[in-house]
């Protein structure tokens, strides 16, 4: 029957290509999760590290308050540029959202007179990191959920 290799042919040809696809499917699926969870460490970094950013730039507008009364302050927006002063002062580049959350707002702590002592994520997830988390400046207890990550500026010396 002439035609009859090149059809036999063709047929193993879409055999070896399914199979291919089976074990390119399956070496995905085993690194999907390892994928996925790397990336929730990235975020979980990404969250210490612009949580204290925000402490620290309170702590900064805090202490460099002009005149007797040192204040913290009234909208994060403050942090940027710095009014009480003549010329320009900034204790944030740019106001960065919640990499665990990026839709949602932070969480703000605030005093008595509703100014901002502290930032936190709104994120009830659990975190990867079950014990304390250490910073360069302080050490955060563990947590069950993001939110419970107070992101305070520390007090006066």
């Amino acid at each position: 029957m002439p035609g009859g290799d090149a059809f036999r042919r063709q047929g193993f040809t879409l055999v070896g290509l399914l199979l291919a696809l089976a074990l390119i499917s399956l070496a995905l699926a085993a690194v999907g999760p390892m994928w996925s969870q790397q990336q929730r460490r990235e975020r979980e970094r990404e969250l210490l590290r612009i949580g204290a950013l925000y402490a620290q730039a309170i702590q900064s507008y805090h202490q460099s308050s002009p005149g007797n009364q040192q204040d913290h302050p009234a909208r994060l927006e403050d942090l940027l540029l710095d009014t009480r002063f003549v010329g320009t002062r900034r204790h944030l580049r740019k106001l960065y959202p919640d990499p665990v959350q990026p839709g949602r707002p932070w969480g703000l702590i605030t005093d008595d007179r509703g100014r901002i002592t502290g930032v936190y994520s709104q994120s009830t997830a659990t975190p990867i990191a079950a014990a304390a988390v250490p910073l360069p400046d302080r050490t955060l207890p563990p947590a069950q959920r993001y939110a419970d990550w107070k992101f305070l500026a520390l007090p006066d010396q």
